[in-house]
Formats: C-alpha cells, sequence, structure tokens
C-alpha cells in the first residue's frame, strides 16, 4: 500500500490513548508510522499545544516503545482532521469517541461530523484493544445503494492485510426494485470476495432494524470490527433524525467501527484496486 501514515486524532483524553493502542496493533500489519494530530482553535495556540503534545509524546513512546509525529493545527475540528488525511498519505485514521450524550444526541454525533466528508476511512473505537489478534471476523452490512460496491474494495483491503472473515448482513427488503438492486450488491460481492478467496458468509436481517441487528449480530460472534458506508450527502437533517451510521458508530456494545465514505471522484467501480488505493 503507498500511502504510510497511520492519524490518530489526540485531545489528551484516555479515548484518544486506547486509540494510540489500536494503531499501534494495524501499525504492525500495515508497517505504517502513526501521527497524532491536534487541533486548537487559533493560530496563537499553536506554540502552546505543540510543547505540550510533545511531552505527551515523550511519555507515550517511553510506554509503548514506538515513535510518533506530532502534528498541531488551528481551525475547526469537523475539517481539519479529514483535509489533513485526505492530502498527506494518510491509510486509515484511528479515533476514540466517547459516544453520543448530552448535546450530541440533539446535534449529532461528533464522531460522524469529523469522518464525513474525509477521503480516507476512519476506525471509530471506544476501548483499548482486545488481546486476541487484531480484525479475524467483519460485519459487513450491505444495502441497495450502488455506493456499497466501493465498500466492497475496503473489504479486500481488511483480506489482504489481516486474512479476515467478512460476515454479509442484508435486509429483506418488500420493495421489489430495492430487493432486486440489492440483489446485484450481493451476487457483485460474492464474485468480487470468491475471485480473490475471501472467506465470507451471508445473513438476512429485518429491514427496519438493519442499524441494530447488525450490531446484535456483531456481538454473538464477537466480531473485531464493523465495516460501514456513511451516507452520501449527509446533512444537518440527517444529524437531527439520527443517521444510522450515529448508533452503529456509537453502539453499546462498544465494538469498532470502520467508516468509509463515498467517493465522488471515481466514476466507475472497475477502477478499484483490491489495496483500497
Amino acid at each position: 500500500m503507498e500511502k504510510d501514515t497511520i492519524l490518530v486524532p489526540y485531545d489528551f483524553t484516555e479515548k484518544a490513548e486506547y486509540a494510540i493502542q489500536h494503531a499501534i496493533k494495524i501499525s504492525t500489519h500495515l508497517k505504517n508510522r502513526i501521527q497524532l494530530i491536534h487541533i486548537v482553535k487559533s493560530d496563537d495556540q499553536i506554540e502552546e499545544a505543540q510543547t505540550k503534545l510533545k511531552e505527551e509524546i515523550k511519555r507515550l513512546t517511553e510506554e509503548y516503545k514506538i515513535d510518533l509525529d506530532p502534528v498541531v493545527l488551528a481551525g475547526n475540528l469537523f475539517k481539519e482532521v479529514s483535509n489533513y488525511a485526505s492530502n498527506n498519505n494518510v491509510s486509515i485514521v484511528v479515533m476514540g469517541t466517547h459516544g453520543i450524550r448530552g448535546m450530541q444526541k440533539v446535534t449529532g454525533s461528533w464522531a460522524l461530523k469529523v469522518i464525513v466528508g474525509s477521503k480516507t476511512p476512519f476506525i471509530v473505537i471506544q476501548d483499548p484493544p482486545s488481546k486476541k489478534e487484531i480484525f479475524k471476523d467483519v460485519v459487513f452490512p450491505l444495502d441497495f445503494k450502488k455506493e456499497n460496491k466501493e465498500k466492497v474494495n475496503w473489504a479486500l483491503f481488511l483480506a489482504k492485510y489481516f486474512d479476515v472473515k467478512i460476515h454479509i448482513i442484508a435486509p429483506k427488503l418488500k420493495d421489489s426494485s430495492l430487493q432486486k438492486k440489492l440483489r446485484i450488491n450481493i451476487n457483485f460481492a460474492e464474485k468480487i470476495f470468491e475471485n480473490h478467496g475471501v472467506k465470507y458468509d451471508i445473513h438476512n436481517t429485518e429491514e427496519s432494524r438493519i442499524g441494530e441487528q447488525t450490531i446484535d449480530y456483531a456481538k454473538k460472534i464477537d466480531a473485531d470490527i464493523v465495516l460501514i458506508m456513511t451516507t452520501k450527502g449527509i446533512g444537518f437533517t440527517d444529524y437531527m433524525l439520527g443517521a444510522k451510521e450515529q448508533y452503529i458508530i456509537a453502539n453499546n456494545e462498544r465494538i469498532p467501527v470502520m467508516c468509509v465514505n463515498p467517493r465522488t471522484d471515481l466514476s466507475r467501480y472497475g477502477s478499484f484496486s483490491s489495496t483500497g488505493g
């Protein structure tokens, strides 16, 4: 893989340190360096934040025996992390979240707002990594939207680097035309996975409870991660009504979630590679 950096948004909290622990495990497979990025509101705060972050990196380096690079930027948290990731050779962003609490239930998940718009996938975590080997079972909810074919590419990425098994979750749709589109996506995924020797299975669920049942199934099989595609063109209304991504990202079972945004710069799926590039 050409991209060589795992990026961790760091706000000096316990959740952010959990994200570093996950990044370290992932980096052993991808052979990527790890950068910590901290966002401040204005340029006059940068110098102080750089000093604080370098001191923190010294502690983390001694504790985890790994090199960490600091990045401090001024701007809007919801834009700067994804912009930096998209423009600086970042393969994956690993980010801790506190879930949806208080005002976030009204204004939308902060994690989702940071993720949306990035060309780089995010892995969102709530707890430290488990002691078992990373990424063996991946839950893969699939629907009728054409962007789901792009998500197949990232499933291949995980299979290439982590030797995972993909568990496809497919809803039973009442609308026959949508069910036909879903079947096309399922057939596409099956063909790609079989051509690349990826282990997979398929499980059906109810249309109205796809988010809840995705997490229920992930818990049942003790999955390591859920791979989702965010809603294309997600906006304020989606945040207010509670986009399904918010439920999955902030799931109560605290299962890590890999979030991929639809790419507007890719015109056809035949141009995708099996490495996630």
